[in-house]
């Protein structure tokens, strides 16, 4: 075990050791390892299998950048996590991990067949294979498709864990604790405003962890990163975050945090959250994100034992993991001398580097000379051989784009690679920051900001420790200076031949994209199909499209098809980096709202009454609504047929605390009312209501509801329980986008007022003695008035409105007095036999009458003329939001859906809400369907059923017959009037 350890290299405490599991296989790691640097000192570099082609896989990066190591990391029942990277999930003590994509097992993956039939699988196959015979696509495609899709096991229980979400704000947010990133904290710091410095490794450090050989002001690094955290710790205005990745960058500096707090602890030991989202907006901020080293593309570059070289460099002097002991090295850049330097060094065998470039610096020849490497300069990989663990390598001479068909190979147990760096631009580009190409790199680098943000270091395209420093120190606003010595310094040129080998070889596998298994062929097919710019390219063949958003391929993908085409990678284009940076669990994102909470249920002050008196409750929007009150041994059926007809017979009380309110106050709030609601207001009198009718720009109802004026200048605007928000936003945008110049204010009001609805003959009698300073006989208190008064000693507006066709009274009181007032009223009631009842009932109730609901006597194609409501607009108006949308020529053309009553020829029958409408009985299927149900209900009041449906031309179809066709019969209905119930509207005025 451990054959690949090297005594005195890395920072892991090898005083502790680590037992873990991977793949049912018990190995032995040290405290500070990851899972990919534990399994390779135990040799395991076979950790998973490709997603197409189940091509074995092992690791390619040491850090978010890995493509290759996903595994299920599992923290027992419940807890199984997918598409962990092995690169950046630490080791504790009895961690379990399994790879993912295969079966029966790793080793023998019965769907490598994939791989040996590759070649019919070709960039973009899916779009045309699975277009005929379209009969197979419900029988076979999309089954097949539906059993081999997703990468990683999907959870089957329910997570147990917590996550939180939290909110902070900072002078100076800091992402990346490498040199640059700790420098800016450093120079920040003194500045006295609040730093946060993030980094999403468990320890900060970045570049100086994997370069102890570099000094900066006369230390080791390493020890000059202690001192300098040290500093930082101590410092009062600075919060250091490791094991936190930003995710995202979005408008007015504004990042979002995912902080890993105890996936790194072992079981007994994790105490609180699993994770922490924070939300923080910054002054300013600092991106020191690095850049990523590109792979090359050759044939068999995805072998396991094959990685990226600064990836070796890293498990080695941070890990003290050598990935093999006969090691070749593959580059087309400088920076991959130095991993082969430092693994020589420790013991490997470099059996030699191989540079795809003409000429190479002198000096890296002599270093490689003092250490016996041979150096093949204007040399190639070809191909690899093994299966799963490279073997060998096969190199060629390159004369310019040809490659000397005779060559040499060359035994060997990893192979790195190493083709140039890519800035780390994703969260720049998430700030809508611009960027520029740099030929010297081969790369896109940041341009012009879009928010207060700089990049320093090598993620703007300055590399080398010296530099990193010091942008960083003067981003962070302070002019230090440090003297920083590297082992092998250079400027991140040298990389514009990326690709070992630019020839159009069609028979062999050179990986662009490893996750989604996209080669050099694919890109080349998707250009020859017709394909030009990189986005189409991308959705083509999928590349860019894996869990790493194309850290390690987009630029190689990039270059490739800008070959291709014959064009500069400029005309080419750029794709398009978004959140999240890395794979963010649910868990994380959600935070706190899981469980119940995910859902928040709002109650009203009256909800607890209800449930004490056995209320069934049902969901409405985010409220949690009294729906019937059964009596000992009733269904709902029972209870709600009691219930309407006691509220008709006598008197009902119902909880309408949920409606939508919103203050519309101003000198302007009567032309701002005009401009929104269809109907006109301007006219309307103080203590005088008016039902408003509010439309979208398309014309369609948007929302509805009773609007009372209390003053010239205040309205009392109520909207249906779902639509208060959609209503206010609406209303908010346009005041200040379109109206500025109106003087208005919009507050909502929903939960400030608690509001207590009777309906029946009795309502008046009940709350005469409860009022005070109103007259409420029928000529001082009409229909449609409100009054601001007291009921029972406390403030109120009481209205006199009707959602039931009954006499109605709505009564609005401060919230906190909602269930005092009910309990009164409810007491008093019962010599009038007062009968409580839910939204069940309410909606009997209106539907006697024809009343709407929104959303679902609607289904946002439905005009105030289909509605049958062209009375609700104002017939002077010469405007309003909606209007012009009301003479398209397909909002007037002849059948349209239309809203009409429904008369069973069975009266007992109930129709089904939502069952299809049909004109003829005897069509065959698929018939031609008309329209649908949209409210259906028994009614205790007149014995029979009713319903309101949407039927094609449905107003000129009174009289007319039409069919429900449902499973086990035809039913048949007439269609009537909207209006069931007192059509003359009699019964609101009793007295």
């Amino acid at each position: 075990m451990n054959n690949f350890r090297r005594v005195g290299r890395g920072r892991v405490n090898q005083n502790a050791p680590v037992e873990f599991t991977f793949d049912g296989a018990t190995y032995q790691g040290y405290e500070g390892d990851t899972l990919a640097s534990a399994l390779l000192a135990n040799g395991v570099h076979l950790v998973g299998r490709s997603f197409k082609y189940h091509r074995p896989r092992g690791i390619l990066a040491a850090g978010s950048d890995e493509a290759n190591a996903l595994v299920a990391f599992d923290r027992g029942p419940g807890r199984v996590t997918p598409n962990v990277r092995a690169t950046t999930l630490e080791l504790f003590d009895g961690l379990t991990a399994q790879s993912q994509n295969n079966w029966p097992s790793l080793k023998f993956d019965v769907t490598s067949l994939n791989d040996v039939f590759s070649a019919f699988f070709p960039a973009g196959f899916y779009n045309k294979t699975f277009m005929w015979p379209k009969s197979f696509w419900d029988k076979v495609y999309e089954p097949v498709i539906r059993a081999t899709a997703g990468l990683g096991p999907a959870p089957k229980a329910e997570d147990p864990d917590k996550y939180e979400a939290c909110y902070a704000h900072c002078e100076t947010l800091i992402v990346g604790a490498g040199p640059a990133g700790v420098a800016a904290a450093l120079a920040a710091a003194k500045q006295g405003g609040r730093v946060i410095l993030v980094d999403e490794q468990a320890e900060p450090g970045g570049s100086l962890l994997s370069t102890p050989e570099a000094m900066i002001d006369g230390l080791p690094a390493a020890d000059w990163l202690a001192r300098s955290l040290n500093e930082l710790e101590q410092a009062e205005n600075v919060t250091l975050m490791p094991r936190t990745t930003a995710i995202g960058y979005y408008h007015d500096n504004f990042l979002g945090l995912a902080e890993r707090l105890t996936d790194h602890l072992k079981d007994g030991e994790a105490d609180g959250p699993r994770e922490r989202l924070h939300r923080v907006w910054a002054k300013k901020i600092i991106l020191a994100t690095g850049a990523i080293e590109r792979p090359l593309v050759f044939a068999g570059n995805d072998r396991p034992g094959v990685m990226l070289a600064s990836a070796a460099q890293t498990f080695l002097n941070r890990y003290g993991v050598a990935v093999g002991e006969r090691i070749a090295l593959v580059t087309s850049h400088d920076s991959g001398y130095q991993a082969a330097f430092d693994l020589a060094d420790a013991n490997s065998q470099i059996v030699s580097i191989i540079d795809c470039r003409p000429q190479v610096d002198e000096n890296l020849q002599a270093e490689a000379e003092k250490r016996g490497i041979e150096v093949r300069v204007g040399w190639t990989v070809t191909a690899t051989a093994g299966r799963h663990r490279v073997s060998g390598v096969t190199t060629n001479k390159v004369n310019g784009d040809q490659v000397d068909p005779k060559g040499e190979t060359l035994s060997c147990d990893a192979v790195i690679m190493s083709g140039g760096w890519t800035p780390s631009v994703h969260l720049w580009s998430h700030s809508k920051g611009s960027l520029k190409w740099r030929e010297d790199l081969a790369a896109y680098v940041p341009d012009k900001a879009n928010e207060n943000a700089v990049c320093v270091g090598a993620c703007n395209g300055d590399f080398g420790l010296g530099v990193a420093l010091a942008t960083g120190a003067n981003a962070g606003g302070g002019n230090d200076s440090f003297e920083a010595v590297e082992p092998a310094p250079w400027t991140g040129d040298g990389a514009l031949e990326i690709l070992p080998t630019h020839r159009d070889e069609s028979r062999v596998k050179a990986f662009v994209d490893f996750q989604n298994d996209v080669t050099a062929k694919d890109i080349r097919l998707a250009v020859r199909e017709g394909f030009k710019s990189i986005e189409h390219i991308k959705r083509y063949t999928t590349t860019g499209m894996a869990t790493d958003q194309g850290k390690t391929s987009n630029l190689n993908g990039l270059q490739i098809a800008s070959r291709a085409l014959n064009r500069p990678v400029t005309q080419v284009g750029l794709t398009t980096f978004r959140p999240p940076y890395t794979p963010t669990t649910f868990g994380a994102l959600a935070g706190n709202n899981g469980g119940a909470a995910f859902d928040v249920v709002r109650k009203t002050s009256i909800d607890g009454w209800a449930e004490e008196n056995g209320a069934v409750f049902e969901p409405v929007a985010l409220w949690r609504r009294a729906r019937y009150f059964p009596q000992k041994g009733e269904d709902m059926h029972k209870a709600v047929a009691r219930e309407c007809k006691a509220t008709r017979e006598s008197l009902g009380i119902f909880d309408a605390s949920t409606l939508g309110k919103i203050e519309v106050v101003g000198p302007d709030a009567a032309e701002f009312m005009n401009r929104m609601y269809t109907n006109p207001w301007t006219k309307l009198g103080v203590g005088r209501c008016r039902y408003g009718l509010m439309l979208g720009e398309d014309g369609y109802i948007m929302d509805d509801g009773v609007i009372g004026r209390l003053a010239e200048d205040r309205f009392h605007v109520t909207t249906t329980t779902g639509g208060a928000p959609r209503v206010l936003a609406h209303m908010e945008d346009y005041l200040q986008t379109e109206w500025p110049d109106l003087d208005v204010w919009l507050t909502s009001i929903t939960e400030q007022w608690a509001v207590i609805a009777l309906n029946g003959p009795n309502a008046r009698k009940l709350i005469e003695p409860f009022v005070e300073g109103v007259d409420l006989s029928p000529d001082a208190f009409p229909h449609m008035a409100v009054r601001e008064c007291k009921v029972c000693g406390v403030d109120a507006r009481l209205f006199r409105v009707s959602f039931s066709g009954e006499l109605g009274f709505e009564i609005n009181v401060p919230a906190h007095y909602g269930r005092a007032l009910w309990e009164m009223l409810y007491e008093a009631g019962k010599q009038y036999d007062i009968t409580p009842y839910g939204t069940e009932v309410m909606h009997v109730l209106r539907a006697e009458k024809g009343f709407i609901i929104v959303g679902q006597d609607t289904d946002g194609t439905v005009t105030p003329y289909d509605a049958g409501m062209s009375w609700a607009i104002g017939k002077k108006k010469t405007d309003f939001v909606g209007m012009r949308s009301l003479a398209r020529p397909d909002i007037v053309a002849e059948g349209r859906k239309q809203l009409v009553g429904l008369k069973t020829s069975d009266p007992k029958t109930v129709l089904e809400e939502g069952a299809q409408i049909v004109m003829t009985p005897d069509q065959p299927i698929p018939m031609d369907m008309v329209g649908h149900v949209t409210s259906s209900y028994w009614s205790e009041t007149l014995g029979c059923s009713v319903a309101l449906a949407l039927v094609a031309n449905g107003h000129a179809l009174k009289g007319e017959t039409i069919y429900v066709p449902m499973p086990d019969e035809m039913i048949e209905a007439e269609i009537v009037e909207t209006i069931f119930y007192d059509k003359q509207g009699e019964r609101l005025n009793v007295i």
